[in-house]
Parts: C-alpha cells; structure tokens; sequence
C-alpha cells in the first residue's frame, strides 16, 4: 500500500510539472541525460537523489546534462557539507579549443563557509567573480548550512537572476554566453585524503523553457545590478541615474589635462576599447594625462580596466589642471593601477600604498580580489561628501575621510605635502594617467549622488 502512494504522489508530481510548464532534468533512478566532464569525482543516485563525491587527486568534476539550454527558469535544492564549496554550471561549454576541454562558463555558487556567497555568480575557468555577495547581506543570511537550499536561477536574453531559499542573491546583465548545459560541481580536493567521501546532493532539479516572460520574478530592484555588456547602460542603470562617461566610440566629453583638446598621440579608440599607449614608463611625456570635460563632486564610478606586465597608472578624482603644469602627471586624489608583480612602485611608498586600488602614496589598498594581468577588472569609486571608498572587483580596498586632521597628516607625510589643501576640493575633474605604458578602458560609466 505504501509503494502504491509513492508512486501515486510521484505521478501527481509530474502531472504538476506538466500542467505549469515545468520538466523535470533528473529522473530518480539514473544519470540518464547527464555526463561527467573534467574530473573523476563519484556521481550516483541514493534514494532518489543524486550524490556527487570528492575524490582525491581529481580536478573540478562536472555532471553536465547533455540537452543545452538558452533561456530558462531553473529550479532545484542542495544539501552539502559545510567544507565543500560547490556550485551549479549554467549555459556553460567545454570543447577541445578551450583550455583541453574545460568546463567554463557562469556559475551559481555553493558557499557554506562563514564568507556565505551562496547564490552569486562565479564564471568559472574564465573572469571569475562577476556577482559576490560581498554587498548583499541578506543574500548571505540566506543558506541554511545542514538543511535542503532551494535555488531559483532565471536566465531571459542578458539577464541572469538568481534566488536562494526566496531571498534575491544575483541580478546580472552579460551576454558572453547565451546557451550552454547545466553541470553539478564537484570541487577538487588535491590529494588530501581526509577530505575524500565529502558528499553534495541535488533533488528536484527541474527546468521551464516557454512562457519564460508570464513566470518570470517581477524585478522590484531590491539588490543590486551588475552590468558586464561593455560601454552600455541597462535600462535600471539609466533610471538610477547613470551615464556614460565615455561613450565607447569618440573623444567626446575628455581632453587633455595640459591642453584643451584631446592629446592627438599616445592615445588609441578600437572596438570599444580605450588605450593609453606605452611610452617606455614615462609620466604624461607621450599623449599626456586626460580629463573630463565636466567636474564631479559626490558620484559613484565605475570602470573597467587592463593593465599589462609591469604597467603603471591611475585614475585620479578631484584633479585640478591648475596645480601642476609642468613635467608630469595633473594633480588629484590617486585609484592606482598596477602590476603589483612586475612594477617597482609597488614596493616603494609607505606599507603598500603605492599597489593596486590603493590611494596611492597616502593608503594602501586591503582585501584586494585582482583578475589578473591581461584580464579586465572593475575600479569602482564612491564619493559622498567627504567619505570615499575605493573598491575592486566588488570588494572594498579602501575607506577614509577627507578633510579631517588623520587625512592631513596622511598628505603631510606624503608627495602631496607640496600642495595646499589637497583633495580637499568640492569638486574636480575625472583624470586618466598616461604613465608611459600600455592600459586599457572601456565601461566607464558615472551618477552623480545628490
């Protein structure tokens, strides 16, 4: 009697489904469907539930299913244990031309450790973090370490969304890849054989494929929104204010911090991307610094950046091309770019505060998350008032005062020291150094805060 009701509720189930366009990816009993890629981690079925298992000395595995999907809405639970990190591949790839077959491609992310960024996005094996919980508390209040997690993930066009136990965690605009399978991590342990049989479990993974937009989460912006389509604002982005500071094709809105139009060398536009050129590492003798046209007072930026082996330079705020109009750099509060690795300055100054996302030469830069040389990242400033923040890839690596008596005797023990009341000006312009070596931009982008 009892088998019977089983398979009666099993039934009701997929009629369920069926009936609100719902399919089921997992079938209870098997791996049909699904293919492991990568690794030799354990994958199997236990009482209706489909078990992945570390192995030592295996890389990442993946259990991907063998149907790809473009649009969809995703729905599925995970139960793990506390020290495995794991996550859920969403139209991801793997072909020989990449990296011998690696799986890659967005991830929704499995974290029970104390950083908790279950439900942000991870692409895996190519930019890495594009969505952290790192300014989502209540996305990272939302796993319950021990119990079943239901995930939510909607992926429509260039949005990617994702919902952890109901809570918002991720809300993404890219469109590097817009179809690819589904595949189950399981992270590699090395050779440590204590964290051998460790074990993350998956039921009810189910998918919707039409009518996507009469099933879709109404988007009440309760967190944050994350745009990686290059030089574009999102339609959100625009109603919060935002604009282009540079508009991904001409010279309009910069010029030259010493002269009144834009530098005529040194400096190159192509396919939407914005270089200052290498100059053998001299300070603005090349093209020369550039500058907005406007100045800023309180606003929030953002930009993307490259910096390549060795490379020096900076994004500066509250420049005043008044102060300096001699041999080098326009004067103004410094975000530094470099390659920490590769460039001397890095071990020059005081504790590191000449190194990336530092303020340089006054504070050096902490908790840095850098994608690498050769690799794009994202410089964000916040500016209200006289509170600053400098962060880096979604990570604060830098927090202060101006005006204050800490901040002066920070300039008074600095190259700064020369020049009355620096950074200490209501607004300035926005600056791009030239520092004689090679760095690109694209996607900078500003709203000023009122």
């Amino acid at each position: 009697m009892k088998r019977i009701a089983v398979v009666i509720l099993f039934l009701f189930a997929v009629t369920l489904n069926a009936q609100s366009g719902w399919r089921s990816l997992f079938n209870g009993k098997n791996l049909d469907g699904w293919k492991e890629l990568n690794g030799t981690a354990k994958y199997y079925v236990e009482k209706g539930v489909l078990v992945g298992e570390t192995v030592a000395g295996s890389p990442n595995s993946f259990l991907c299913t063998d149907e790809k999907f473009s649009d969809f809405i995703l729905e599925y639970e995970i139960k793990v244990d506390t020290n495995l990190n794991s996550g859920m591949q969403i139209r991801s790839e793997s072909y020989p031309e990449y990296h011998n077959s690696r799986v890659h491609g967005y991830q929704v992310e499995v974290d029970p450790a104390p950083r908790a960024w279950s439900g942000g996005i991870y692409d895996e094996a190519r930019r890495q973090w594009l969505y952290s919980l790192e300014r989502n508390e209540k996305g990272r209040k939302a796993w319950k370490n021990f119990q079943w997690n239901k995930f939510r993930v909607e992926a429509i066009g260039n949005s990617i969304r994702t919902w952890l136990n109901g809570v918002p965690c991720a809300d993404l605009i890219d469109n590097m890849t817009l179809k690819g399978f589904f595949g189950l991590q399981v992270h590699g342990i090395g050779n440590d054989k204590k964290l051998e049989g460790i074990k993350v479990r998956m039921r009810n993974i189910r998918v919707m494929t039409a009518d996507l937009e009469k099933f879709r989460t109404p988007n009440k912006n309760e967190i944050l929104q994350f745009n990686y389509i290059p030089n574009t604002l999102s339609e959100r982005e625009k109603k919060e204010g935002w604009k282009l500071l540079w508009d991904g094709k001409t010279t309009t809105g910069w010029r030259g911090a010493k002269i009144a139009d834009f530098p005529a060398k040194g400096w190159e536009i192509k396919d939407g991307i914005l270089t200052v050129l290498g100059a053998n590492g001299a300070e603005s003798a090349n093209g020369g610094d550039i500058i907005t046209t406007g100045k800023y007072g309180s606003f929030e930026l953002e930009c993307d950046f490259m910096v390549t082996e060795g490379a020096n330079s900076g994004i500066k705020y509250f420049v005043d091309p008044e102060l300096n109009k001699g041999e080098g750099s326009a004067i103004g509060c410094e975000y530094q770019l470099l390659d920490d690795e590769k460039n001397a300055d890095a071990k020059l100054g005081v504790n590191g505060n000449r190194t990336l996302a530092s303020l340089y030469d006054l504070i050096p830069a902490v908790n840095k998350r850098f994608n690498g040389v050769g690799e794009w990242n994202r410089a964000r400033i916040v500016v209200k008032g006289n509170h600053v923040e400098h962060w880096l890839n979604n990570q604060k690596t830098v927090e202060y005062e101006r005006g204050t008596q800490e901040w002066r005797a920070l300039v008074a023990y600095s190259k700064y020291k020369i020049w009355p009341n620096f950074g200490e000006g209501k607004t300035g312009h926005i600056l791009l150094q030239d520092h004689g070596d090679k760095v690109s931009f694209r996607s900078i982008k500003i709203r000023e805060i009122k």
